[in-house]
């Protein structure tokens, strides 16, 4: 009886692999890109509205408050960069396993790829736990926030392994082509977030310490959904019995995950040092408000650029498969496309934050003027670029996807790192505060001019195979 039900689930889970399969191969791209897109989208701007409202929500404590979350960011990034890193380099083999339809393959890859981060992330959280202060230190907390920035990181270091997980798995069920599932976990957590942030916050009257309490009580939540999600039928199953550490396995996943492991962790960095350039070159006394303003709107971006991450991750499994099926003429067409989307968005988004810049900073903080001040140019700087980050940001996906790891990592490291860095170090030593708060935009106009040549010979390449 038993073995009976067995064969029967193993046979609808076949049903619906080969569903999926005709789905990402036969649908029309452009439909089918905006139809990928959808949950994916909404996972991004939930995520990001969460952050919007949890900065909301900090910002009605004290700028100090708003100064010392904005600080922890970067560790928060860290936990980003090895959770995109193991669900990116899991999660394109599994998406090329499925096309070429090695199912045994993709399986073994699913349990290695979410154990692995769980194990490093629980040694990340207890390291950062017995070195506390200094870690604090270390991100950017000035003496005046210190003691806020470790009441917001003790939670977030103990949820690390979760939200690591969480966001392999989010990656893992997206890049099969069951956003659906990822969307379902990732809105579950964020909204639970938002309702936590209420009562603990404002209600119970905890401080940062809500905020991050409220953080990893969802992130617990979102990630017990994710894993049901993995259960469901046609998705690849997570089996402790397929947990295979091999160094061929770890190959792998460094060859597609590298990129977004280098763009997090300079992504991680040039937080730090932001936070710290910000310190140094405020007028003394405005400090906190000039680390809060840069933080804020670090926030903003990420909510307008969740869209276009929404849009990428739509067409990265639809990519993956294609070119394991060896359909490269939709490979091709799909990240014309998706390019095409992201820019019109970015443009329209950009214009205005352009316009309502002072707005949009007054709402999380509107009794610091200095705060507003501040954080409206350095908004506006960026969104001048923004339309620009379009064209690099769907060319790193697509070669990503491609596991063409050196051109990938490459680009995925220029926005955050091997531009901003010496530009952030230059501009102010030149211009003060004014060449920080134009960094971002200077970075984001050499990453495009790089991307150019990039995008032109993998198309070319695409087109010969």
């Amino acid at each position: 009886m038993h073995q009976h039900r067995r064969h029967n689930i193993n046979i609808e889970d076949e049903r619906k692999r080969d569903e999926r399969y005709a789905l990402m191969t036969q649908t029309p791209v452009r439909k089918l890109v905006l139809k990928m897109s959808g949950p994916t989208i909404i996972s991004m701007l939930v995520t990001s509205l969460y952050n919007i409202i949890d900065a909301a929500f900090v910002g009605h404590i004290s700028t100090e408050a708003t100064a010392a979350v904005g600080v922890s960011f970067a560790y928060m990034t860290f936990i980003n960069a090895f959770g995109f890193f193991f669900g990116h380099g899991s999660g394109n083999f599994i998406s090329q396993a499925l096309g070429a339809k090695n199912y045994s393959d993709a399986e073994k890859m699913a349990a290695t790829g979410f154990l692995s981060p769980f194990i490093f992330g629980a040694i990340a959280g207890t390291l950062g736990l017995i070195f506390l202060t200094p870690l604090s230190r270390a991100i950017g907390a000035t003496p005046d926030i210190i003691s806020q920035s470790n009441d917001y990181l003790f939670y977030i270091l103990i949820g690390t392994p979760f939200m690591m997980s969480a966001l392999t798995l989010n990656n893992q069920l997206r890049l099969q082509g069951n956003a659906n599932y990822a969307m379902i976990g990732i809105t579950s957590g964020a909204v639970l977030n938002i309702i936590l942030d209420a009562i603990f916050i404002l209600i119970l009257d905890m401080g940062v310490t809500g905020a991050s309490l409220a953080t990893l009580i969802s992130q617990i939540i979102s990630w017990i959904i994710l894993l049901i999600g993995t259960r469901m039928e046609g998705n690849v199953h997570i089996r402790l019995r397929n947990f295979s550490p091999t160094s061929e396995h770890y190959k792998q996943i460094l060859d597609g995950g590298l990129p977004s492991l280098c763009r997090q962790a300079l992504a991680c960095i040039s937080t730090i040092c932001l936070n710290h350039s910000a310190a140094i070159y405020a007028s003394p006394g405005n400090e906190a408000s000039t680390i809060a303003a840069f933080s804020i709107v670090s926030r903003c971006m990420m909510f307008a650029f969740s869209i276009v991450l929404g849009i990428g991750q739509g067409f990265q499994p639809i990519c993956g498969f294609n070119y394991g099926a060896k359909l490269y003429g939709r490979v091709r067409e799909s990240y014309t496309f998706t390019m095409s989307l992201m820019t019109m968005f970015l443009l329209f988004s950009g214009t205005l934050g352009f316009i309502f810049a002072p707005d949009i900073i007054g709402f999380f903080r509107n009794e610091d003027p200095e705060l507003i001040a501040i954080g409206s140019r350095v908004l506006r700087w960026q969104c001048v670029s923004f339309p620009l980050i379009g064209l690099s940001t769907s060319t790193n996906m697509l070669l990503q996807t491609l596991r063409k790891t050196l051109p990938a990592t490459i680009l995925s490291m220029c926005r955050q790192g091997i531009f901003f860095l010496p530009i952030l170090y230059i501009a102010p030593m030149l211009l003060g505060l004014q060449g920080v708060e134009m960094t971002q935009a200077l970075a984001d106009v050499l990453t495009f001019l790089l991307a150019i040549p990039i995008a032109v010979k993998t198309c070319r390449n695409l087109k010969e195979l």
